[in-house]
């Protein structure tokens, strides 16, 4: 039961870490300290191994805990029900939250609350589109933390950040902001700007 109880802990504690990277910019938003967003970005390169570790281990719970026990002749086996933390249900409850770490990166956006900005452009010749190089976005939940630092500034009109590409295009009107501005939007993420480059 000892040996139960530690792989649905290792179980956890690997999903949790699988996800850590990506979990770290929600978390950010939330307590209001955008800068530690990238703190964790070194993980990513072995979320992979991560993910099959939190597999492996729990699939072996799941084994340990539906095998046939072995029927023992003796007098002094009990017929106790298992505490709450050696029962089916609290594997079943670890097994989805651990689903629900995974799968983090491709949810994340959901907490990021929509600034919707209004802007209107009187000369189109003010519209300028910048393409910034950024290190350390990981996922999905990166792009969104970059896109909704940038969108708070004034002037933007349209932020799309790939953490594929490792970049981010910026339309915005100069006159209202300016790339210095965007930059230093996009750093106070943790980011770093690499390049940027006018298109």
């Amino acid at each position: 039961m000892r040996s139960e109880n530690r792989l649905i802990g290792a179980g956890i504690l690997t999903a949790i870490t699988a996800s850590l990277c990506c979990i770290t910019p929600v978390l950010a938003l939330i307590v209001g300290t955008s800068g530690m967003a990238s703190r964790f970005s070194w993980i990513e390169p072995f979320r992979p191994y991560l993910i099959v570790l939190t597999i492996l281990t729990l699939g072996f719970a799941w084994h340990q805990k539906l095998k046939p026990q072995k029927e023992m002749n003796c007098a002094c086996v009990s017929d106790e029900k298992p505490k709450f933390i050696q029962s089916k249900t609290f594997l079943v409850i670890v097994s989805a939250f651990a689903i629900i770490m995974l799968g983090f990166p491709y949810y994340s956006g959901v907490f990021y609350p929509s600034i919707q900005t209004q802007i209107i452009v009187v000369d189109k010749s003010d519209l300028k589109k910048t393409e910034f190089k950024i290190s350390g976005m990981t996922c999905a939940s990166c792009e969104e933390h970059v896109n909704h630092e940038v969108n708070k500034l004034s002037g933007i009109v349209n932020s799309k950040a790939s953490y594929e590409n490792g970049n981010a295009i910026i339309e915005f009107d100069g006159t209202k902001t300016n790339e210095t501005e965007i930059e230093k939007a996009i750093k106070s993420t943790g980011y770093k700007v690499t390049s940027k480059t006018d298109n």
